[in-house]
């Protein structure tokens, strides 16, 4: 990673079309949960899988940027994605190291240029992820410059495909739970799949990956198992995604964003459902909902397993 220039730059080839899940969750990996024993609603004992959460400190070159708790995968990934979705690295600026220190739980990234947040780190805004993910300086500081690409289609029949690829590869989520997943997929393929206590840290992951192998966000969806948040569609935005799917449900400043931007925002993906708020003139209706198949039960997430099957 060393020298690594964020606009891509650094990158001498042409990137191929990517495949599915170059990156997806690895559920036996032992690091990232642990057996618990307890009792069930009928008092007998029980061992269930818990998911483990670590602290992780960032430094952005000598200066302590913000200690986060997640599950410990990909730091790189995590850490490069939060300094640009803080908006603390610039696209050109070049990457000289990352450090990460698994013993002391930090992890340094070291620029070429200078940086001095401190008058950034002053104003904090406490986002509504679920572990409470702080965001700092102000939010809209790139959020009215990003011009998303209007010629992004998203045909039904990818909608309903990276449902159900996404809802049935194994996952930690369907291992044990407490957790959130992002995915970055292109058409009906899902590419890059990360997962974290909180769908803030998820996207940053995400975010990460792609500046530091050199992913373009043209032609891309971006699905989320969260809340559609200000925060997420702040950060989609931010990151040139101009479509933006949830299986979850919506908040109202979140829309408004979303339709200020040309954000395509759509919730509730659920089965052969969705609900779009924002964007609709990008979706190309090329199948009829009634022929598509449920996901099976066992691999639903618990809000749509409690859909009815119609």
């Amino acid at each position: 990673m060393t020298g690594r220039d964020l606009s891509g730059r650094a990158a001498t080839r042409i990137l191929p079309v990517m495949s599915e899940f170059i990156v997806k969750p690895d559920p036996d990996d032992p690091r990232l949960t642990r057996q618990v024993s307890g009792i069930d609603q009928d008092g007998a004992p029980v061992d269930t899988a818990v998911v483990v959460e670590r602290p992780l400190t960032l430094y952005l070159n000598g200066q302590e940027i913000v200690t986060m708790m997640t599950i410990g995968d990909h730091p790189d990934c995590l850490a490069v994605g939060y300094l640009i979705n803080q908006n603390m690295l610039r696209l050109d600026d070049e990457i000289t190291a990352i450090d990460h220190d698994d013993d002391i739980e930090t992890i340094v990234v070291r620029t070429r240029r200078r940086t001095d947040f401190e008058d950034k780190l002053k104003k904090k805004t406490l986002t509504s992820g679920c572990a409470q993910g702080t965001a700092f300086g102000d939010l809209m500081e790139r959020f009215d410059t990003v011009q998303l690409p209007r010629d992004a289609v998203l045909k039904t029949s990818w909608l309903y495909a990276l449902s159900k690829k996404i809802n049935t590869v194994p996952s930690l989520y369907l291992a044990a739970g407490a957790i959130h997943g992002c995915v970055l997929c292109e058409e009906d393929r899902p590419l890059i799949y990360m997962e974290d206590v909180g769908r803030h840290n998820a996207i940053d992951k995400i975010a990460g990956y792609m500046a530091l192998h050199s992913v373009s966000p043209r032609g891309k969806i971006f699905y989320t198992t969260g809340r559609l948040t200000s925060e997420m569609v702040i950060k989609t935005v931010q990151m040139g995604i101009p479509i933006l799917v949830s299986r979850s449900g919506f908040t109202a400043w979140g829309v408004d964003l979303a339709r200020k931007a040309g954000l395509t925002l759509i919730g509730r993906a659920k089965g052969r459902r969705f609900v779009a708020l924002a964007g609709s003139e990008r979706i190309v209706f090329d199948v009829d909902p009634a022929i598509m198949q449920n996901d099976p039960a066992a691999s639903r997430r618990k809000s749509a397993a409690a859909e009815e099957e119609v």
